[in-house]
């Protein structure tokens, strides 16, 4: 495959990852976070990385209105729940198996 054609196709696939996610809005960051150990802050802070190894300066509130399709205080507000105990519990259980 042409390199050109693949990076089409990987940011193509990007896209449909970010609208999937603003598809799932009910999806909550803590739960990636115990289920894939990534949320969209995550993918907001890879974009700046990114950007920076390309030279490219796009700061983490830049990546994160792309990620989240609007300013990330309000999605928050919008759509970010509490975390429960069982999310917290369950999100530091996984860290703490990290270190392990």
């Amino acid at each position: 495959m042409d390199k050109s054609v693949q990076t089409e196709i990987e940011a193509a696939v990007f896209r449909r990852l970010i609208t999937h996610l603003d598809e799932h809005k009910d999806v909550q960051n803590i739960e990636l976070m115990i289920l894939a150990d990534f949320c969209r802050n995550c993918l907001a802070k890879w974009y700046s990385k990114a950007a920076e190894e390309r030279g490219e300066e796009v700061d983490y509130d830049e990546a994160r209105r792309v990620v989240y399709k609007m300013p990330y205080s309000e999605w928050k507000e919008k759509h970010q729940l509490p975390a429960t105990e069982e999310q917290l519990a369950a999100f530091n259980a996984k860290q703490e198996a990290k270190k392990a």
